[in-house]
């Protein structure tokens, strides 16, 4: 049985992990999941003795592991930990960008401060953290990033714009990200969890704790930090159940430029949003294609395509 899971890549065993924001809840539920698989894990945290707790959770357990307090928005803090990881075990394969803050409040009552600092640890704290590990994981051929993204930022949540648009903004450089590491076996992913952490005190029911613990997220990591893993994927996990989310682009009509095509959109508002042919974009430009195509189609229905030089 282990040589079958070696060989289908559902084992870590000989990787090297760093998880931010594991000094508890989600974070350290990560952690300890990821050394039972096999791997060597940083566990990361502002706060260095839960970091350290954790970290010897490992080892009691019989893993590896060390602790490093560092806030992910400290840039010398975090290049000071991958360095660590480097002198410690010769490599960094994994990254779970997982540390976050919450400042809930509706935006008409938010600070920009309060806006910022989500935005700085969510968003920023991913970059630098990433930025740490990506030229290693280009040299050795081998990474898997995972960022934490949210529903918050996928569909919204009142009282929580700062939060949301860090969250989406993590899919945005996952996707891109995904794109640039693709030929250097750099798989980059997103977590979307829903979990009883401290971050959700006073927000959830009683009664949806127990059903949301950490734990039943963490089950999701291998599928997205293993040999086989997907890239650009969004997975959904909580109370045990794992769907993905996917930004799609519909087919859409073509309306043209004329004087009358600021109505014309109007009135094709629901064809426009017609679901039955949308797509899950392969990059970015596929849009830009697929409206030029569209166009080009357009004209040479009605007549209007110029006409090409014959050879």
């Amino acid at each position: 049985m282990d040589w079958i899971k070696r060989k289908l890549g559902m084992t870590l065993n000989g990787r090297v992990a760093i998880v931010t924001g594991a000094g508890g809840g989600l974070g350290r539920c990560h952690a300890l999941q990821l050394a039972r698989l096999g791997a060597k894990v940083v566990v990361n945290d502002m706060n260095g003795d839960a970091a350290v707790a954790v970290a010897d959770e490992i080892i009691a357990a019989g893993g590896e592991a060390f602790g490093f307090g560092a806030s992910v928005t400290d840039e010398a803090a975090v290049a000071a930990m991958v360095s660590k990881s480097l002198e410690t075990w010769g490599q960094v394969d994994i990254l779970i960008n997982n540390a976050g803050i919450l400042r809930d409040k509706s935006f008409a009552k938010m600070s920009l401060d309060d806006f910022r600092l989500v935005v700085d640890v969510h968003l920023m704290g991913s970059v630098i953290c990433t930025k740490a590990v990506w030229e290693i994981m280009r040299r050795q051929g081998y990474g898997r990033i995972v960022m934490t993204t949210s529903s918050s930022g996928l569909y919204g949540n009142f009282g929580q714009s700062n939060y949301g648009a860090a969250k989406m903004a993590l899919v945005g450089l996952m996707q891109t990200l995904a794109l640039e590491g693709d030929k250097y076996n750099i798989k980059v992913n997103a977590l979307a969890p829903t979990a009883a952490t401290q971050m959700t005190d006073g927000i959830l029911q009683n009664e949806a704790l127990e059903q949301l613990a950490p734990a039943k997220v963490s089950a999701g990591l291998l599928a997205l930090v293993g040999e086989a893993a997907p890239t650009r994927q969004i997975l959904c996990a909580g109370a045990g159940h794992f769907a993905q989310a996917h930004v799609t682009l519909t087919e859409g009509v073509y309306v043209g430029s004329g004087a009358d095509a600021p109505e014309q959109v109007v009135s094709e508002w629901e064809q426009i949003g017609a679901r039955g042919g949308d797509i899950v974009p392969a990059y970015g430009f596929t849009q830009c294609e697929r409206e030029v195509a569209s166009a080009e189609r357009a004209a040479i229905s009605s007549g209007t395509a110029p006409m090409k030089a014959s050879v």
